[in-house]
């Protein structure tokens, strides 16, 4: 029974998309779209440039985590399990402040620091930005690693060290690659709400697409064209990334060797 309505539903569903996007393009005002066009794909940028960096940064801090806490020795785990701990336990939008404006706030009182090469960019707002997501990141994927570490069978490590392999290479060709893999779909599941955490740089005025469109929305006072396509930009970026994160899973087989 429940296979025969199945298509329908599907045939339903399409169908509801098919008029909604009819309406909105017939309605609503997207005259604005042409003046604030470039403004909109450099917002994007932003949002991309974001995500995948401060994913990439924070899963190298993530790892690092994530091995401290599985093996390694007291002094290490404590501090590691520690900053998880308070990286989970607090806001993001509140580290972004304390970053921003305290960090920020503390390099602009120092002359030596005002007077150095590093200034123009310490002023700025997008490395404090990227700086707030990776730690974030390494936070959340941290706990994660540490999972993911601990999951995979230890007997493997114990057979590759009773045959003279070095530990940096068991660690490279045995353990991290499985604890990656058995981590892939929380990652890619991270990296998704990682993109849609973006919009809080808009807090510190880095320009990115909830940005851009939130300015668009003041200058010409329309609510529901800018929202309607910030929601449709997300969503495909959203389904971009959950679409990569399948294959890549089906690309890249476990490893146990």
């Amino acid at each position: 029974m429940l296979e025969f309505f199945r298509p329908l539903h599907r045939q339903v569903l399409a169908v509801i998309a098919v008029l909604t996007i009819w309406a909105c393009a017939h309605y609503l005002n997207w005259d604005w779209l042409t003046q604030y066009r470039g403004e909109i794909i450099s917002g994007i940028w932003i949002t991309i440039w974001m995500t995948i960096a401060s994913m990439v940064l924070g899963m190298v801090l993530a790892t690092m985590l994530g091995l401290a806490q599985a093996a390694g020795p007291r002094w290490l785990a404590l501090p590691a399990r520690t900053y998880c701990t308070i990286i989970r336990g607090t806001p993001l939008l509140l580290q972004l402040y304390l970053l921003y404006y305290g960090l920020g706030w503390y390099f602009s009182g120092q002359p030596e620091i005002r007077q150095s090469i590093f200034w123009p960019i310490l002023k700025a707002a997008p490395p404090y930005g990227l700086l707030a997501l990776t730690l974030s990141v390494a936070g959340y994927e941290g706990e994660v690693m540490r999972g993911a570490f601990k999951g995979v069978p230890h007997g493997q490590l114990e057979a590759a060290r009773a045959m003279g392999v070095p530990r940096f290479t068991a660690f490279r060709r045995i353990w991290l690659p499985q604890a990656l893999h058995r981590a892939l779909p929380t990652i890619g599941g991270e990296t998704v709400l990682q993109m849609k955490s973006t919009p809080l740089l808009a807090m510190i005025t880095i320009m990115d697409l909830y940005g851009v469109l939130n300015r668009v929305r003041r200058d010409t006072l329309l609510t529901y064209e800018p929202l309607l396509l910030l929601a449709l930009i997300y969503m495909i970026l959203a389904g971009l990334l959950v679409l990569f994160f399948r294959w890549l899973e089906n690309r890249l087989p476990q490893r146990t060797a």
